[in-house]
């Protein structure tokens, strides 16, 4: 019964740092929440596999995780936007799209409940990715116009929403054995996220902007063959037409 409520363990883990992130940066520590929003992420990362690790996956569990993740990669990474870059903006822009990220990635996680899961790829940018770059772009704020980061948070709100493909690795698991590993794992992270929060939050930011990009990037790969295609058809037909006799 203990073994089967790890991952359920996990994933209230994931909502209490998802609290405490947002807790965080209304005490003026942005760095110190966004760090809490990426451990979020590895525990996130882990539930799930644990739970098919020690064959304890159910709908509860699910349905913990969605929730969690709303408040974790949703809410946290909007308010830490907001209160590090939006603050000084007109009240009805900045609070429009501060509410728009949460909103979309809540219809992102909805959606996912309730489509049958596609083999290798995710539909929309998981909203832990999301929220994972918006809450590390965010210590960016003095390198880049708040122009860009309120385009770039509804960009990402966009992303979530949308039909693009993201690989989901869910291949990659965790055998039974090494369950144990997991809080191991957990405690390190915690450990080098408190000793180096700003640069841990801005190296993991890279890795975690290709993901959002490589997404847009596979799309325009696999659209523009189509849409050349059709252009040529088109030329085909324009021309087959010209030549005509009138």
């Amino acid at each position: 019964m203990i073994l089967k409520s790890i991952p359920s363990l996990l994933t209230v883990g994931n909502l209490f740092l998802g609290v405490i992130a947002i807790l965080m940066v209304f005490n003026e520590k942005p760095q110190m929440a966004a760090m809490m929003v990426l451990i979020a992420m590895l525990l996130d990362g882990v539930d799930g596999r644990v739970a098919r690790a020690l064959n304890a996956q159910s709908e509860f569990g699910k349905e913990l995780d969605s929730l969690s993740d709303v408040i974790s990669f949703g809410v946290a990474p909007a308010f830490i936007m907001y209160v590090v870059a939006f603050q000084d903006l007109s009240p009805a822009l900045a609070w429009t799209v501060t509410a728009i990220f949460p909103i979309c990635g809540a219809l992102r996680l909805a959606r996912f409940n309730v489509i049958t899961s596609s083999a290798g790829y995710f539909i929309g940018l998981p909203i832990p990715a999301a929220g994972g770059v918006l809450a590390t772009l965010a210590l960016f704020k003095d390198d880049i116009p708040v122009g860009v980061l309120l385009g770039s948070t509804v960009l990402l709100s966009c992303l979530m929403v949308s039909t693009i493909r993201y690989p989901n690795f869910k291949k990659v698991g965790i055998p039974r054995s090494a369950v144990w590993l997991v809080p191991i794992v957990v405690v390190v992270s915690v450990a080098l996220g408190l000793l180096f929060e700003s640069q841990l939050s801005k190296i993991l930011f890279v890795p975690l902007l290709l993901y959002a990009l490589y997404g847009l990037k596979k799309n325009v790969d696999r659209r523009l063959p189509k849409l050349r295609k059709r252009r040529k058809l088109k030329e085909e037909e324009e021309a087959a037409k010209s030549e005509k006799p009138a």
